[in-house]
């Protein structure tokens, strides 16, 4: 099935994350990912899923009616046919965002894709797949997020924002990890150190907790 990608879930939800935080939103989830973070908390899209034609997703991602589209996982981008299903789905009009960890390359991505990209922390366990080239890549509709779990995790992030100058290229997103790193501290930390971040705390969690298809 050259033209298939195997599928763990697609639903309608409110976007949790993001600079579109809150808006009706189509997530498209693809099975499988190479990482394996330690606070991961989509693990059942490691394996399983089902085969499905990119015309019966897109399809499907239209029958929702709404205008915005996020592609994620696992890691979508695990899957070399992630790039054309990003393209199609562009070229239907939709406002396109791929959440994606960062550790594979991302310069076929279609332009017109937001690009959510995480870098991985040191807590994370998975410091060093970061492919820092991917940088490179990104503009000013593009967004990189930090995922804090401790103050080494912030101390290393904010090192990260200056070195690479971060903010210049793009949006920044400091989100703490659930029950490891305090919302309230890393608030503070970011105004205190008036950082050019904005601070992310994922909403759908709030709403319906860590349930599959929210």
């Amino acid at each position: 099935m050259s033209d298939s990608l195997r599928i763990t879930e697609i639903f309608l939800s409110l976007q949790g994350e993001s600079s579109t935080v809150g808006l009706p939103t189509v997530f498209v989830r693809l099975t499988g990912c190479p990482l394996r973070c330690v606070y991961c908390d989509t693990t059942y899209a490691f394996k399983g899923g089902e085969n499905r034609n990119i015309d019966a997703i897109v399809d499907e991602v239209l029958s929702f009616g709404v205008q915005h589209v996020t592609v994620t996982g696992g890691e979508p981008l695990a899957q070399k046919r992630c790039i054309n299903l990003l393209r199609v789905l562009c070229d239907k009009g939709l406002s396109v965002s791929l959440e994606t960890s960062g550790a594979i390359d991302v310069s076929d991505v279609d332009p017109r894709v937001m690009k959510v990209m995480d870098l991985k922390t040191p807590s994370s366990g998975e410091l060093t797949r970061n492919l820092m080239s991917n940088l490179e890549y990104l503009n000013a509709q593009d967004e990189v997020k930090f995922v804090i779990g401790d103050e080494a995790d912030y101390d290393w992030s904010v090192e990260q924002l200056k070195t690479h100058a971060i903010d210049e290229r793009c949006k920044v997103l400091f989100s703490p990890v659930q029950g490891q790193f305090s919302p309230t501290e890393l608030a503070d930390r970011i105004v205190a150190d008036r950082l050019p971040v904005r601070f992310q705390f994922q909403l759908h969690k709030l709403l319906w907790g860590d349930k599959p298809g929210k």
